[in-house]
């Protein structure tokens, strides 16, 4: 699994999940429980993951919906 992009905004990794799942992309999020340690005010950024293989198309597909720029800036393709 690669890490495709962090974030705490819960709209984003909603409208991501749905973005790559109706690609038949596999997503992980991961860091979504870790509300309950912070306090529940947002500060812990959720980790979203995807499958080796399918990174560079999951990336593909978030730059055409204009959101490449939440995208990993080390690793991208």
């Amino acid at each position: 699994m690669r890490q495709l992009l962090q974030t705490n905004d819960p709209v984003l990794i909603s409208f991501i999940e749905s973005l790559l799942k109706g690609n038949d992309i596999a997503v992980v999020v991961l860091d979504q429980n870790m509300s309950v340690l912070e306090g529940s005010i947002g500060v812990l950024q959720r980790r979203i993951m995807v499958p080796d293989d399918n990174f560079p198309q999951a990336c593909r597909i978030l730059r055409e919906a204009d959101l490449g720029e939440w995208l990993k800036r080390d690793d991208t393709q």
